[in-house]
């Protein structure tokens, strides 16, 4: 397959041009990519109305997937807000009614607060940590019916950040049945189209989805996709403005040669995961074999239940680190561990040997923190642009959250702006190491029903 953005960035370095254009490198610099590192000169095309190289190698991308794909080199938190901007664009009501997964990642409440529609937050019957949200087709036909009016759409998470999946062809199945759309945030998952048979969301029936490729996929941090349905032409029609309105105006051509160079890489990429995936499969089996109890169903993670170790998930990982090993995440209860076929069964081998030294004690007690969910006082846009402060958490009780973003990762909040605080969740908010969090500065906001 061609790769028309990253032959035109090398032959443009290779002429060695005196440099009367941005960056400020000039090509130069210690790093060892300037050279490559460009704008939009001639002939580079441009993201947001590409005519000539970003045009044919995004058509290379939409043919892979099967779908119209448009390239982010902002992440999937670029896609999110356009998935969602486009979701109001099929709405009537001025500020339309979205429900969406409660593990929603902090980019979405970013939207809400650029976009301002209204959120009805879905928990699913099992929730046992804030990262994961269990939600069946059944459990979203009843949140569709029981809405106080229709939403234009349902939004997901899947894979979450623990590796767990949904069954979203069931709830597309739903979704279709009401006419509402369903917007995915496959971030973790851009390699599932590649499965035999394709696990994408866009197979599987969503709308709109986004790929994070740089997580899973050969490509620089930033690199992300956003696909369309076929069955939508009205979305795609309007895709580029809805990027163009939240993206950079200076999109980095070293992550749009990295986008490029992928898809002559992922017109392999099944037989690649046909090779690797028993090597991940033998990798989990003898981790079950040691006594491991791991969390998920998606194929290239594996998720570690610390508790049933007996462990916390951070010792597990300080363990991991003292032997070169980098997880991807830990906390008390989990320790998330990203692997792809770039790796080598000798590193799979050496993650498990580290993992089998740390002895097995006594199971912690299973996680038995309460499911909040928090009364909310104001919408996302009204928390953040009140005025705030910030507090220790013991101090929080009965305060209204004005915080929209946590660490990354995982990007996902236990309680979001607009929400109160009670002393429920404070201990919750104690279990996940959070210190501090900004808060209205007016107490005396009343509660109103939204």
């Amino acid at each position: 397959m061609k790769t028309p953005v990253y032959d035109f960035v090398r032959a443009y370095a290779q002429k060695n041009p005196v440099r009367m254009h941005m960056p400020g490198h000039k090509g130069i610099g210690p790093l060892g990519v300037e050279r490559l590192d460009i704008t939009e000169v001639a002939g580079a095309d441009s993201l947001f109305a590409p005519e000539g190289i970003i045009a044919e190698s995004e058509a290379n991308a939409s043919e892979l997937f099967g779908c119209p794909t448009c390239y982010s080199t902002e992440g999937s938190s670029h896609c999110v807000r356009a998935m969602l901007f486009l979701a109001m664009q099929t709405a009537k009501e001025k500020r339309p009614l979205i429900l969406a997964g409660r593990n929603a990642h902090s980019s979405f409440l970013g939207a809400a607060v650029l976009l301002d529609f209204e959120i009805r937050w879905m928990y699913g019957s099992e929730r046992s940590s804030y990262l994961a949200c269990n939600l069946t087709a059944a459990d979203v036909e009843q949140e569709i019916l029981h809405a106080a009016r229709k939403p234009c759409a349902v939004y997901l998470t899947s894979p979450d950040y623990l590796g767990q999946t949904v069954d979203l062809a069931g709830i597309a199945a739903v979704c279709k049945k009401y006419g509402v759309l369903l917007l995915v945030d496959n971030a973790h998952g851009a390699y599932l189209k590649f499965l035999s048979p394709s696990r994408h969301p866009i197979d599987l029936g969503a709308d709109l989805c986004c790929d994070s490729a740089h997580k899973t996929l050969p490509v620089l941090t930033g690199g992300a996709y956003l696909h369309l349905s076929a069955s939508r032409p009205d979305l795609s029609l309007r895709a580029k403005d809805a990027l163009a309105l939240f993206g950079s105006t200076s999109p980095s051509y070293l992550i749009l040669a990295s986008l490029d160079l992928a898809n002559a890489y992922l017109a392999d990429h099944a037989a690649r995961l046909n090779r690797f995936l028993p090597l991940v499969e033998a990798f989990r089996g003898k981790l079950l074999a040691a006594g491991y109890d791991l969390v998920g169903d998606e194929p290239l993670k594996i998720t570690v239940n610390a508790a049933s170790r007996g462990r916390d998930g951070g010792e597990i990982a300080d363990r991991l680190r003292a032997a070169g090993i980098e997880c991807e995440f830990a906390d008390r209860d989990a320790v998330v561990l990203m692997v792809s076929p770039m790796q080598t069964a000798e590193e799979l081998d050496r993650v498990r040997k580290v993992l089998e030294s740390i002895p097995q004690r006594t199971p912690k007690r299973e996680n038995t923190l309460p499911v909040i969910r928090p009364e909310r006082v104001l919408s996302p846009r009204e928390a953040v642009f009140a005025g705030s402060e910030i507090l220790p958490v013991r101090e929080c009780v009965g305060r209204i959250c004005a915080q929209i973003s946590v660490s990354c990762p995982p990007a996902v909040a236990p309680v979001v702006c607009g929400e109160k605080i009670d002393k429920e969740m404070i201990a919750i908010l104690r279990h996940y190491g959070i210190k501090a969090c900004r808060v209205l500065t007016d107490t005396r906001t009343r509660s109103r029903n939204a």
